[in-house]
């Protein structure tokens, strides 16, 4: 088994680092704030890292699901929601229309969001359809060549800043989750408009809003796949975006580590640094064994989905372990920090208010544990 990263994939290591020193101005400023990076946005398209996965005839970078997930790690240290914006756009938006669009909707929709031209939205979950992804509300009724759309979808990343929307919706209800349809929605057309922005816990740059459809016609040419094909279409789009959101979760852990480590070499207590009491090496070996375990997962589920192999269960292990280790090595960040780790400038508080996201979207932690129960019992 090889462990080296190849010379290109080591290159996008070096990228994303250098890219991520320049989110740590203002970052703090942007979590109180609530404040949008627009900047870095528009940088990471120019660097290629918003179109990482798409080939490059649709002016993507044509890059492999390890070197996203190297990117998201690197950038997720510093700040994890201009990680979650890139992960919703590439893992949930991106992937989907490169998988299951035609030809059209690549030309029309695929380009000008995998250039960075524009930025995408995933659109599932509802008031009532969480964890229940089968009991959607929002309905998309046949008018021959066009769907009406009707209904509300909350949580939604990149809901108030995107440009183009993938939405699930319920055109047959009698034909249960095989009567659910993945249609492609524009800013801008009658009867969308957009709720107030949530105000957060965590990633709190990252827009999430409420979207709201009153008989807005969709064309059916914005159909994704087959009639039917939505819920489907949606449950694979997840089990990429896993991979994204435990590369997210690494990266606030890893990042949560860095700071503790430095911290520990320089912070003083009876006479010596606090890093050569046994009590804080204890802690610092946990951190380190757990991330890089957190980081096998993720970059062995990367590996399978880029070589064509069955990836679903270990997508939901990486996300649960990655997740539960980011919560876990924020909180200790914090306590190694000790009252310092409780104020903003230091960091690691708003590292720890950004891991727990990472255990409830995308899929709960206890969702993660179900597919993969259903997986090893099959």
């Amino acid at each position: 088994m090889h462990f080296e990263l190849s010379e290109e994939h080591q290159l996008i290591r070096q990228t994303a680092k250098e890219f991520a020193k320049s989110l740590l101005e203002g970052v703090i400023d942007r979590d109180e704030q609530a404040k949008f990076p627009y900047d870095h946005v528009k940088q990471m398209g120019e660097l290629g890292f918003m179109g990482m996965m798409v080939d490059e005839k649709y002016l993507g970078a044509g890059m492999d699901t390890l070197a996203y997930v190297i990117a998201l790690e690197e950038i997720s240290k510093i700040d994890a929601s201009a990680g979650v914006i890139m992960s919703a756009h590439n893992s949930l938006v991106l992937y989907g229309l490169q998988a299951f669009g035609t030809d059209a909707q690549k030309e029309k929709y695929l380009k000008p969001l995998a250039s960075g031209e524009k930025l995408g939205a995933f659109a599932l979950s509802e008031p009532e359809a969480g964890s229940d992804a089968t009991s959607q509300h929002t309905t998309a009724i046949d008018h021959g060549d066009h769907y009406l759309l009707n209904g509300t979808k909350n949580w939604i990343t990149n809901g108030g800043n995107a440009d183009i929307y993938i939405v699930i919706a319920q055109t047959d209800a009698e034909k249960g989750h095989r009567g659910i349809n993945a249609l492609i929605v524009e800013k801008g057309v009658d009867g969308f408009s957009i709720g107030p922005k949530e105000n957060k816990l965590g990633i709190r740059s990252s827009d999430t809003h409420s979207l709201l459809f009153t008989d807005v016609r969709v064309p059916k040419e914005n159909r994704i796949g087959d009639e039917g094909f939505g819920f489907k279409f949606a449950m694979k789009t997840l089990d990429g975006g896993r991979i994204g959101i435990a590369a997210q979760a690494l990266g606030i852990a890893a990042g949560a580590y860095d700071l503790s480590r430095a911290y520990s070499k320089e912070r003083k207590t009876f006479g010596k640094a606090i890093c050569e009491h046994q009590a804080i090496q204890f802690k610092l070996a946990d951190m380190e064994v757990e991330i890089e375990a957190a980081r096998l997962l993720t970059y062995k589920a990367a590996w399978l989905k880029d070589h064509g192999k069955p990836y679903a269960k270990e997508a939901a292990m990486a996300k649960l372990y990655a997740s539960e280790v980011a919560m876990k090595t924020s909180i200790e960040a914090v306590q190694i920090h000790g009252g310092y780790g409780y104020v903003k400038e230091y960091h690691v508080e708003r590292l720890m208010r950004d891991a727990k996201i990472t255990q409830i979207y995308e899929g709960t932690s206890e969702i993660q544990r179900l597919v993969i129960a259903r997986d090893i019992l099959r």
